[in-house]
């Protein structure tokens, strides 16, 4: 396990692609031994496609991995330049830094900016069978609310999806970390709330609705639609969660919060 030491998550090496996974090693390992010096350009991406036989996706996978991890910077018309290692900030026990029971409604606020991104991405870069699996996770979800069952997981996997369909797995290890905390968080203040089954089924549809206009943004390509979908999808969630008063930016407790 590693901590990416600008983000405060822990990546895990084990969730990311098998190709980009042995880009990053292999460059890491270069950096690690000195045969990369701080301060010495990498290879250029061309070189990297064709030293490891792999797509360009998976060179620039494996460069944005390595940045959140500190290992190097990548420089607007000048190339990606190795930074002088920093001792790691370790990572609470048990992944604390993710535990914010107390500050859901900050994730929530961070969630904004991660995932308001992600569905932009994912309308200009979705694959055929990418936007398929987002409908699939979409219809899975309005099944299971019309049948009366928790819709927790296909919420989770509805976000999911959009994530993954970025190409960028960074995106995807973000949300694979703050989702299921965020969303079933939600769901239990939604209990909390005593808002009752037809109360609850209100702030489903609502959820449906919203999931839908995202849907609908990354279908037709439309990444400037997909983001207002997203931001007004999370900005909703917040709301309903803490009554209104995150706006403000200090993200309140859950526990302090009035639900609705």
């Amino acid at each position: 396990m590693r901590t990416g030491s600008d983000w405060g998550i822990v990546l895990s090496d084990r969730k990311r692609p098998k190709l980009a996974v042995r880009v990053i090693e292999d460059i890491k390992r270069r950096i690690e031994q000195g045969r990369i010096k701080c301060g010495e350009r990498l290879p250029t991406e061309i070189a990297l496609v064709k030293e490891f036989g792999v797509s360009r996706t998976v060179v620039r996978e494996a460069i944005t991995a390595l940045a959140v991890d500190g290992f190097v910077e990548p420089r607007q018309g000048s190339g990606v330049f190795v930074l002088e290692r920093r001792e790691p900030v370790a990572a609470p026990q048990g992944g604390a830094v993710l535990a914010f029971e107390d500050n859901l409604l900050g994730i929530l606020e961070f969630r904004l900016a991660v995932e308001i991104e992600s569905a932009a991405l994912a309308a200009t870069r979705r694959s055929l069978a990418q936007e398929t699996e987002i409908r699939r996770r979409h219809a899975a979800f309005a099944e299971a609310m019309e049948t009366g069952r928790t819709t927790v997981e296909e919420d989770l996997a509805f976000h999911f999806a959009i994530a993954e369909a970025t190409g960028n797995c960074c995106f995807t290890e973000v949300v694979r970390a703050l989702g299921p905390l965020a969303i079933r968080e939600g769901y239990a203040a939604m209990d909390e709330a005593h808002e009752g089954i037809g109360g609850q089924r209100r702030t489903l549809r609502i959820t449906f609705s919203e999931h839908e206009a995202i849907l609908d943004a990354i279908a037709s390509g439309d990444a400037e639609n997909a983001r207002s979908a997203m931001r007004l999808h999370l900005s909703g969630s917040r709301r309903r969660l803490g009554d209104g008063h995150a706006l403000d930016g200090r993200a309140p407790s859950l526990h302090n919060s009035t639900h609705r």
